[in-house]
């Protein structure tokens, strides 16, 4: 069978997208789980840290469907969507459509450029809940906004949410971000563990200076990834909260992949957030796939380049010299 696909990244958080509208693939999730395991791996094949499907739908312009690299499903992916969101305004000749995910409608759009000559899309990040319930994460209370969670951590203090990816944010010093701390956490979270059954993103985030902040993320499913877009939204939320950062103003958040500009509202309980960043299509490429009973055989046998990874350094250049001063 012959998959067309695209490689493309949002700061750097890399994906395979895959078009289904068109194409009769007959892929159910058996298939797309073996396929995020065998593409996504770095050594033997392309590479990614998951597969994004498009889809038909009847209540959006797409649906947008995300399985992590080893093969688990992930209900949303803020880098992912604004690639995905990217991949569908271009296709219908747009500029803004709404993208159905698995747990909300998402409005995306085309923005003006965060970087000279990055192609830029800004996604919708919302449901937010911070009931302990939703991510799950097993406390005898509702809600954890800055505090300890005891056996966790003695000198850390933590926020709970999901956005509807389940999060856990801390706020750190620059030698709590160069200790082996946040690896030791993550692990520890999401291996079998009495408080999170499901697992939970963790993100470390360093305060640099009014509107901008730096924040490294221990994806479940993936492990360390150069940027993840819930995360960046989820962290930008925290600040705001404890008054680091005001609401409605725009808020640069820089990664291990670049930066990106997150926006949190504000209505009363209800909060939503702008990610605004790069969508960068790196090449499309056609591969002959087979299924077979002892897993799946693929050739690549054609692949085109976008040419627009040269720009998006410029970014990342830029990004690590204003990081430089802190």
């Amino acid at each position: 069978m012959l998959i067309d696909l695209i490689k493309c990244h949002g700061s750097n958080n890399d994906f395979l997208l895959i078009d289904e509208s068109d194409r009769n693939y007959q892929l159910d999730d058996f298939k797309r789980r073996d396929l995020a395991l065998a593409l996504c791996d770095r050594e033997n094949s392309l590479g990614a840290d998951g597969i994004l499907f498009i889809r038909p739908s009847k209540v959006a312009e797409a649906q947008y469907r995300i399985f992590n690299s080893d093969g688990t499903e992930a209900s949303m992916c803020g880098n992912g969507l604004r690639c995905a969101g990217r991949y569908v305004c271009e296709k219908l000749g747009v500029e803004e459509a709404v993208i159905e995910t698995l747990k909300a409608n998402l409005k995306v759009r085309k923005h003006e450029e965060i970087f000279s000559g990055i192609p830029t899309y800004q996604v919708e990040i919302s449901p937010v809940t911070f009931h302990l319930k939703d991510l799950p994460l097993n406390l005898e209370q509702d809600t954890l906004l800055q505090e300890k969670i005891p056996g966790l951590s003695d000198e850390l203090t933590f926020t709970a949410l999901a956005v509807p990816n389940p999060h856990l944010t801390t706020i750190v010093s620059k030698e709590q971000l160069d200790s082996n701390l946040q690896t030791e956490l993550s692990v520890k979270v999401n291996q079998p563990n009495d408080l999170f059954p499901d697992g939970v993103n963790v993100s470390f985030i360093r305060l640099l200076e009014k509107g901008s902040i730096f924040v490294r993320t221990y994806e479940r499913g993936v492990g360390y990834t150069n940027a993840c877009g819930t995360a960046m939204s989820a962290s930008t939320l925290v600040t705001c909260l404890m008054n680091e950062n005001e609401w409605e103003q725009p808020i640069d958040v820089y990664n291990n992949g670049g930066m990106v500009r997150c926006a949190v509202h504000k209505k009363g309980d209800t909060f939503t957030i702008d990610l605004i960043g790069n969508a960068t299509f790196v090449y499309s490429a056609k591969m002959d796939v087979d299924f077979t009973v002892d897993g799946i055989l693929t050739e690549i046998f054609e692949q085109e380049n976008f040419h627009e990874d040269a720009q998006y350094e410029k970014l990342q250049e830029h990004a690590k010299k204003y990081l430089s001063r802190f």
